[in-house]
């Protein structure tokens, strides 16, 4: 399958969130508010910085969260995390 993400990633709707998986699942975009969407990313050895945040209680799989308010947080640096 070929996505917005690229070749290979699968796009899983669940009852809450959305997972993205490439033979594991590695992402997950969850709406967490009115106003905000979160995208949990499994990034196990990189350190918190700036909007890359710890997950906390976030989602059990993922190390990390990126708070998404508007349309501009999606970019190069996001993409290249994912």
């Amino acid at each position: 399958m070929v996505s917005e993400f690229g070749e290979g990633v699968e796009i899983a709707p669940k009852n809450a969130y959305i997972s993205l998986r490439c033979s594991k699942q590695f992402a997950i975009i969850q709406p967490s508010t009115k106003t905000r969407v979160d995208l949990g990313i499994n990034l196990k050895g990189t350190e918190p910085e700036g909007r890359l945040e710890a997950s906390g209680s976030f989602y059990a799989m993922v190390s990390h969260r990126v708070q998404i308010t508007d349309s501009k947080d999606v970019d190069d640096e996001l993409n290249q995390w994912l």
